[in-house]
């Protein structure tokens, strides 16, 4: 009985899409927060060192080193009168009457702060990394509350682009949402109302053009559905475009009774995006979050959606930007038939150019009234990547990698709910993926995450803690060439002169360089004939084995794309494993006595089997007692398992 209870424990098989590696990271370069912070903003300048967070009635400045973190406290309260104004009207939480930075953005040499003050969103500029000090001057700014929402639980986004500052404001508690141009030198401009039905922000993101001019801003959210049967999702989820560019027009509108134009976008756009599985009815309605990589071309790349369902199961779609562009430059719009007279409606034009007269004006009033294409975004390869079911994935942020073949690649990193984080490889052939990290000693939802491509950081952050990850983690993977290759990471090589897994260097010669990846496949076999054919031997660890105990042996797990078997005395006799997380074990069944001899772990991957483990058992022929022997096979697992780890 108690050995059927112990082979039960291990009974657990590895099944479905998994990292193929998984790390334990306790970096020095982690910061911990006096107290939880469940609401925190971040932002980062490429290349460098230093990390800006926004918390409760607190900005944090980390300076990151490898050694450490230097942390510099700013403390942002509310206002008394915010707070005895916010209590009053009885907040949705009184823990959210208080300052919650909610934007850090950086707009030409300034750096914008934002809070909710207790319910009355204020605005501050920081100074020199120290003094927090009201927003003056050097432009326009629209009110706070148009920047940063009155309570942190209400979702918004700010992005910096061409000088200005965008904000997009998620709807709640009958407010409707909007898109602004909030900061900045240029006209401050907004939607209407009746483009936007109660939109949840998910991301923003600049889409670079050659041509100043055609710059465009793409804006993710997730709309109510007013048309939704009892049994469908409530939500919609859309891309909004506008023009950073905006021409005046009011030469040509002196007659109207308004002068709409002259605060509200005239180039605003939107789209539905689907996001499921092609073969089923299965959607994907509820976009979380979105982030865009573009590559040197820069009207190519790809927009990859967090979205989530009514059960709370998340995925990721991919979707092309140049499909994208192609649907808002030539589909039809919804609700509109007549045939487009001079330029279309909704385009990016020079600012200051001819556009104009009636023809034009009407064009304006046609894009005011029916904004939304016909044509539907759909992702790449039709389905969600193919990713673990059982994670939740709370954030995500994205890096394009130059190769070594000069090919670009996708590298995705996932968040999960257990402060996990997933690093995966996305090319045309579908997602694999390359590792796992396990970073925080407080298990908790990964809230925000920063990546820095310039010099090769990832900040992940959680309520609890702070740590930085290199994106580069080369070392990790081993120290032959086939452990390399395997990884499939687009930031690794093996250098062949110095026979070792590095980083690519910046401005690696793709021609002259020495250094070699596959990662389109599973397959070493660029690492030649010699490197397949070398055989690891371990030295057997000698166990004691008394004759009435059952044995459990154990093999941690490298590879969790490899095959693992048990041999015998030299292949006399296979076994297979029993898991127990990341070790596969052996046990005694009938078909294995496990007394005495040689049992080797062996993990087959690519075609190639290499040898982890080994154990001698001897056999001393003495008995011990029934309930010392019940409990001893798996006090041996564990203790084996202690000194192979230390």
């Amino acid at each position: 009985m108690n050995s059927f209870i112990l082979l039960s424990l291990f009974a657990t098989v590895i099944v479905g899409k998994s990292p193929r590696l998984k790390f334990v990271v306790h970096e020095p370069s982690r910061f911990h927060f006096n107290k939880p912070e469940n609401y925190i903003s971040m932002y980062h300048q490429e290349g460098s060192d230093t990390l800006y967070l926004g918390g409760q009635a607190m900005v944090y400045v980390l300076t990151f080193t490898n050694r450490g973190v230097r942390d510099l406290q700013i403390a942002a309260a509310s206002d008394q009168t915010a707070i005895d104004t916010c209590k009053a009207k009885a907040a949705p939480l009184e823990l959210e009457c208080d300052n919650f930075i909610t934007v850090i953005q950086k707009v030409n040499d300034t750096i914008v702060v934002c809070g909710t003050n207790a319910g009355s969103p204020r605005c501050w500029m920081l100074v020199n990394d120290t003094v927090l000090t009201d927003v003056q001057g050097n432009g326009q700014i629209a009110s706070a509350s148009d920047i940063s929402p009155p309570y942190p639980s209400q979702r918004s986004i700010s992005l910096p682009a061409d000088g200005s500052l965008y904000s997009a404001m998620s709807s709640v508690a009958g407010h409707a949402g909007s898109i602004r141009r909030t900061f900045g030198s240029q006209k401050l401009l907004k939607t209407e109302n009746v483009w936007l039905l109660n939109p949840q922000f998910a991301g923003a993101a600049i889409i670079p053009s050659s041509q100043k001019f055609k710059e465009e801003i793409y804006f993710f959210f997730s709309e109510i559905n007013k048309t939704a049967r009892v049994d469908e999702e409530p939500y919609r989820a859309r891309i909004g475009r506008i023009c950073t560019w905006f021409y005046v027009i009011s030469r040509w509108m002196k007659g109207a009774s308004k002068p709409c134009w002259q605060t509200q976008w005239t180039t605003f756009m939107k789209a539905r995006v689907m996001c499921g599985a092609g073969t089923t009815q299965q959607q994907y309605n509820n976009m979380k979050q979105a982030v865009v990589l573009t590559a040197q071309d820069k009207r190519a790349g790809v927009m990859y959606g967090l979205f989530s369902n009514a059960w709370g199961r998340t995925v990721i779609c991919a979707y092309s930007i140049e499909d994208i562009d192609q649907a808002f430059s030539t589909s039809k719009l919804r609700g509109y038939s007549s045939p487009f007279i001079g330029t279309r409606p909704g385009m990016c034009v020079r600012k200051n150019s001819s556009v104009g007269g009636p023809n034009e004006i009407k064009n304006l009033g046609v894009i005011r009234y029916h904004p939304e294409i016909e044509d539907v975004i759909r992702p790449v390869g039709v389905a969600p990547l193919d990713l673990p079911t059982d994670d939740q994935i709370t954030h995500t942020v994205a890096d394009i990698v130059l190769a070594v073949n000069d090919e670009h690649y996708s590298v995705l990193y996932l968040g999960t709910d257990q402060g996990k984080i997933l690093k995966v490889l996305h090319t045309s052939e579908g997602v694999f993926i390359i590792s796992q990290y396990s970073l925080f000693r407080n298990e908790g939802p990964v809230l925000n995450m920063a990546i820095d491509s310039q010099k090769g950081h990832l900040y992940v952050g959680t309520a609890m803690e702070v740590q930085r990850l290199q994106l580069a983690d080369c070392g990790r993977y081993g120290d032959t060439c086939r452990e390399c290759i395997l990884s499939r990471d687009p930031y690794c090589g093996w250098d062949r002169a110095r026979r070792k897994c590095i980083a690519i260097p910046p401005g690696y010669n793709v021609t002259t360089g020495a250094l070699i990846q596959n990662l389109d496949h599973s397959n070493s076999s660029v690492c030649g004939e010699a490197a397949a054919l070398k055989q690891r031997r371990t030295s057997p660890r000698e166990v004691v084995v008394q004759s009435n105990t059952s044995i459990f042996l154990p093999c941690p797990v490298r590879s969790f794309h490899a095959t693992y078997r048990w041999e015998k005395d030299n292949c006399i006799k296979n076994y297979p494993c029993l898991f127990s997380g990341d070790f596969c074990v052996l046990g005694p069944v009938v078909d294995t006595p496990l007394k005495e001899g040689v049992f080797r772990c062996m993990a087959t991957e690519d075609g190639f089997k290499v040898e982890v483990i080994s154990f001698r058992l001897v056999n001393n022929g003495r008995l011990l007692a029934a309930s010392l022997a019940s409990t001893l096979g798996l006090s041996i697992l564990l203790a084996v398992s202690t000194l192979w780890l230390h």
